[in-house]
């Protein structure tokens, strides 16, 4: 049985997903949509939150300038008239990453990557012992390099590669390899899952499609980040990145994350300036700050949420703070809506 909920300030597309959770649960910001978070076996000395309720959840970014550290629901203001939520749950941050750098190693990019190595791995260290990196590598075929470990020696080396010259590029290839990449490791609850994608964004020999990438990736909760090192062209007499290919943005846009476009012309027309704009530590800070100003929002359905009516509510962040529910924009308060099945109706696929 599956509720509709929606924010007021999101398309209509949005949904989340009915929860029953009787176990672990596992944290993981799905980032463009709110999807299920499944129990699991608690793992060594992570948290556990055992809870025998339904939890509808969004992921959430928030903005705070009042300086007063990390929110908690006891700081939010629920406005229920109807009375269809018991309660509020939200968790902060990212405790832990499992992170996969995704390096295009076709054309140009290999010095620029290699020189990028202590700051791209420097953000992996900043997220604790207990987080994990793995890299890919992608010309015309993407190869697992470094599958997921702990130890950064083995990850750092695999920025170090030849160029792979006259040949293809399958960028969304190479993304969906990254996806799947993901899919042995057992799932933590403060665990978030990325992939930095670092690409001129000129894919000619993908076998799959973007939206196929976007979707496997809102499935599983992972977000990419992509870092566009662009390359120029005349146009119109004047020298213009060259355009990505179609998708290629939209793999950040819509799993959560964010897209960066690194230089612009003057800086290619200039030696000096193009160094210091291919310098990613402040992107790869930009990052890290964005992991750690993200929240997981969740709402205790009570029964009078089980009338299979539609009913509405609102969060609002204290004087100072703000949120953004996918990508709509920052406000201090956002409307959601709720419709659930009555609990003796059935589902007929």
């Amino acid at each position: 049985m599956l509720p509709a909920l929606q924010s007021k300030t999101i398309p209509s597309t949005l949904s989340a997903v009915f929860l029953r959770v009787s176990a672990q649960l596992l944290f993981a910001i799905a980032c463009a949509l709110a999807v299920p978070v499944q129990a699991q076996e608690p793992t060594g000395d992570d948290e556990v939150l055992t809870v025998n309720t339904d939890l509808l959840v969004f992921p959430i970014r928030v903005r705070d300038k009042r300086g007063a550290g990390q929110l908690t629901e006891r700081e939010l203001l629920l406005k229920d008239d109807d009375k269809v939520t018991s309660g509020l749950y939200l968790y902060s941050g990212a405790d832990r990453v499992a992170l996969v750098f995704a390096l295009d190693e076709s054309g140009s990019l290999r010095e620029i990557i290699s020189q990028q190595r202590e700051a791209a791995l420097g953000l992996f260290g900043r997220f604790g012992a207990r987080s994990r990196v793995a890299v890919i590598r992608f010309a015309q075929r993407p190869l697992l390099v470094t599958p997921f470990g702990r130890d950064t020696t083995n990850a750092s080396e695999a920025f170090n590669f030849r160029v792979k010259a006259n040949q293809h590029t399958a960028i969304f290839d190479a993304a969906a390899v990254a996806v799947a990449a993901f899919d042995p490791l057992p799932r933590v609850r403060s665990e978030r899952r990325i992939v930095i994608l670092i690409s001129d964004g000129l894919d000619n020999a993908s076998t799959v499609k973007a939206n196929a990438i976007i979707n496997a990736a809102l499935q599983k909760q992972i977000s990419f980040y992509v870092i566009h090192l662009p390359l120029f062209q005349p146009r119109d007499g004047r020298l213009a990145v060259r355009p990505a290919a179609k998708g290629f943005r939209e793999l950040a846009e819509k799993t959560g994350g964010k897209y960066f476009l690194v230089g612009n012309v003057s800086a290619a027309l200039t030696p000096s300036e193009s160094r210091a704009s291919n310098d990613l530590t402040g992107i790869f800070q930009a990052i890290e700050d964005d992991l750690r100003s993200q929240y997981l929002l969740g709402f205790y359905a009570g029964e009078g949420a089980r009338d299979g009516r539609s009913h509405r509510f609102r969060v609002s962040m204290p004087a100072g703070a703000e949120y953004q529910v996918e990508a709509r924009g920052y406000s201090r308060t956002h409307e959601f809506s709720v419709n659930m099945m009555r609990r003796e109706q059935k589902v007929i696929r």
